[in-house]
């Protein structure tokens, strides 16, 4: 009996040693095993997957699903009447205008929780103009939201429903994410409420034509999962059920998808959600240069062996490269050891700091690798604060009285330069570096006070008149 016991009892403690022998080893698996051979010259490759890169989202799609909600938007609009059967229409077959009528237009989306607290991040086009919110959760509580705040460069709003214990999603890393990674988008298309989509990651660092001239930070996840009208807002989600983007656009000619889509990576999205929570604004870090691809002509005459990087064309005065040491014609390829491959790239390593924050920038000048450590600088001073060069922030540029030299450059006995600009209204109203202020609804200015004073005086509108860089009359204007 004493040794059928002692038999049963060595024979588990045997398989639980091999057992745990077996987990062990199968951690040591790779992600990927890859042979090569060559059988008459011709060459074959074998790769053998571990079992948990094989597609399987259900974990994913079920962890995520209940903290990606359905987002309504009410919204009025202004439609001008027509009075018909007029005495007008009987003579002239003209109709004449009525009175303005106020018309309810209602939108939809999605929205991620991403605390347990009510906080969901969604699209800016999602809620822009919004007059109304309602959130519709998975499980179908419908909740009012209140806009905590937007950012249009990214096209990111953040909402606030009034609730406890939510189910979330969370922060992923999107700079872990690899070509070819599979991915699931969640949303509402066309109002199906939760609906999962699958695809891989079909590239990194996109950006789109910006045909509005508005500032926009673009450096998009490109999936080949399917997203339609009404996915706007929603979850990009890894196999892990992590959050690793936005679903943001699709480009198509038709207005459905054709094959792509877009998402913010959730680097960016983390940023400006919680400057939006701190804030109530997004607190952008600016380097201050100005910046093209690197061409073929670019590469040679500087004797490059990558493509990868932006070349430097300008730098502006007494910005944060400017102060780092940073010069026009080098070669910017890192940021903080991010190894950069374009101008998308640089958007995004740039827009994970805050101004004040210490970076260290890699530059390529003279053919040599060469580290400067940067502090970067913001936009958002409030108008007539003095910088250390003398210059006052004013809508997210800087003014400085025009020196001497500048003056007698154009003919002019006063004015007031713009010397640097950054996103804000001066930027979204065409304005440039170089420009010179010589009226300010009407008035004549001669320092940046004169400026901030007008302007404090001004009710609605403020209207700019100059000289531009090239010497021209030049004018604009935005509200304030």
């Amino acid at each position: 009996m004493k040794k059928g016991i002692l038999i049963t009892l060595l024979s588990a403690l045997a398989g639980g040693l091999t057992a745990y022998a077996v987990v062990k080893t199968m951690d040591r698996v790779p992600e990927y095993e890859v042979s090569e051979s060559q059988v008459h010259g011709a060459k074959f490759r074998t790769v053998n997957l571990s079992q948990d890169n094989w597609p399987d989202f259900t974990y994913a799609a079920e962890s995520a699903v209940d903290a990606v909600v359905y987002v309504k938007v009410t919204s009025t609009q202004t439609m001008q009447s027509q009075a018909p059967n007029s005495i007008f229409d009987f003579f002239f077959g003209l109709p004449q205008q009525g009175a303005p009528q106020q018309r309810e237009r209602v939108g939809s989306g999605s929205g991620v929780i991403i605390r347990e607290d009510g906080y969901i991040v969604t699209n800016n086009h999602v809620i822009d103009g919004a007059t109304k919110i309602e959130v519709t959760l998975n499980n179908n509580q419908k909740y009012q939201a209140t806009l905590v705040g937007t950012d249009p460069a990214t096209d990111i709003a953040l909402l606030k429903i009034d609730a406890q214990g939510l189910p979330v999603v969370p922060f992923g890393d999107s700079d872990k994410l690899r070509l070819g990674e599979w991915v699931i988008a969640i949303g509402s298309p066309y109002d199906l409420r939760s609906t999962i989509t699958a695809g891989i990651v079909s590239a990194k660092g996109r950006s789109m034509p910006n045909y509005t001239g508005e500032f926009k930070i673009e450096s998009f996840i490109q999936t080949d999962a399917a997203v339609n009208p009404g996915n706007s807002g929603g979850a990009l989600v890894d196999k892990a059920g992590n959050l690793v983007g936005i679903n943001t656009a699709i480009v198509s000619q038709t207005g459905s998808y054709t094959g792509y889509s877009f998402a913010v990576p959730v680097n960016i999205v983390k940023k400006i959600v919680y400057d939006l929570m701190d804030y109530g604004s997004v607190k952008r870090a600016i380097l201050g240069i100005t910046m093209q691809e690197i061409d073929d002509k670019i590469a040679d005459e500087l004797k490059l062996s990558s493509r990868n990087g932006v070349y430097i064309v300008e730098v502006s005065k007494s910005g944060a490269a400017d102060k780092a040491g940073i010069k026009a014609g080098d070669v910017l390829v890192a940021i903080d050891s991010i190894r950069l491959t374009n101008s998308a790239s640089v958007q995004e390593a740039v827009s994970r700091f805050s101004p004040g924050d210490k970076a260290v920038v890699t530059v390529i000048r003279d053919g040599k690798e060469k580290n400067m450590e940067v502090v970067f600088k913001g936009t958002s001073q409030e108008n007539g604060t003095l910088s250390d060069d003398g210059s006052v922030a004013f809508y997210g540029s800087s003014i400085k009285a025009a020196d001497d030299e500048t003056l007698k450059k154009f003919g002019l006995k006063s004015g007031v330069e713009i010397v640097e600009l950054g996103p804000g209204k001066m930027m979204e109203a065409g304005a440039t570096e170089g420009f010179i202020i010589l009226y300010v609804n009407d008035h004549p200015v001669k320092t940046p006070e004169d400026v901030i004073e007008i302007v404090k005086k001004s009710k609605r509108t403020v209207f700019i008149e100059g000289v531009t860089p090239s010497g021209r009359t030049g004018y604009f204007g935005f509200g304030v």
